[in-house]
């Protein structure tokens, strides 16, 4: 068991007994959320709603132009790139290579396998569902993979909600906590509805994005909490 509750030493626990109860029952409705629009993704039955929400964001007399000035879509397309693989790469790298150096081993490889395999499974889920992009208005970015769910929603609920959750068993003040969660989920916020105004995804991809990666990054938290509470077992257990 040593090895394994490694991955979370030098992280604080918190004072809330029943966050994990909590993360899971977050976890499972995330889940449902994500199987519920994908079986309605399936069905076609979202259609109306996805095609109302794109054509709001574009201007009625040319649909190949999103509404607002010429300065939000160079914003959009700027902020939409904190959810692209090459930047969240570098974001997650620095962040271990970071923890590597400050002798936090077993966080920099928690870190990894929990940010891998969500990379793996929004992957796999994108081959699965194979659904077309949209095809109603014109794309104002390059797109090379199919549409459901988000990538770009899913990698930034996973990875900055993953990294907030590393930042919070590293410090102690509640502010910084606080701080640190509303920015990871302002960012997710952010890069999802980014993806919708550039016309790339149907709304219900975005959804489905963010459910998953909410889901996952619950999953991780849990993962850290029983960690802890087997560390702390483990460490009066043992001789000595």
């Amino acid at each position: 068991m040593a090895p394994i509750t490694e991955l979370v030493r030098g992280m604080r626990d918190t004072r809330l007994p029943l966050l994990p109860v909590v993360l899971c029952a977050i976890c499972g409705g995330a889940l449902l959320v994500f199987f519920l629009v994908a079986e309605e993704v399936a069905e076609a039955e979202l259609m109306g709603f996805d095609r109302s929400v794109l054509l709001f964001f574009r201007n009625p007399a040319d649909l190949s132009q999103p509404i607002g000035p010429a300065w939000l879509e160079q914003t959009m397309i700027e902020l939409t790139a904190l959810g692209g693989y090459p930047l969240l790469v570098v974001i997650v790298s620095i962040v271990i290579g970071f923890l590597l150096v400050s002798g936090k081993f077993g966080p920099a490889a928690f870190v990894f396998l929990s940010i891998t395999s969500g990379m793996l499974a929004s992957h796999l889920l994108k081959l699965v569902y194979d659904r077309p992009r949209p095809d109603i208005v014109d794309h104002l970015v390059s797109i090379h993979t199919p549409s459901f769910p988000s990538g770009h929603a899913t990698m930034s609920a996973v990875v900055y909600l993953t990294l907030a959750a590393l930042i919070v068993r590293l410090v102690e003040s509640n502010v910084v906590r606080a701080y640190v969660l509303g920015v990871a989920i302002l960012l997710t916020f952010l890069i999802g509805m980014s993806r919708i105004y550039l016309g790339v995804h149907w709304p219900s991809d975005v959804v489905a994005g963010w459910a998953l990666g909410v889901a996952w990054a619950s999953l991780a938290w849990v993962a850290v909490a029983l960690l802890r509470a087997w560390r702390s077992r483990w460490a009066a257990n043992s001789p000595g």
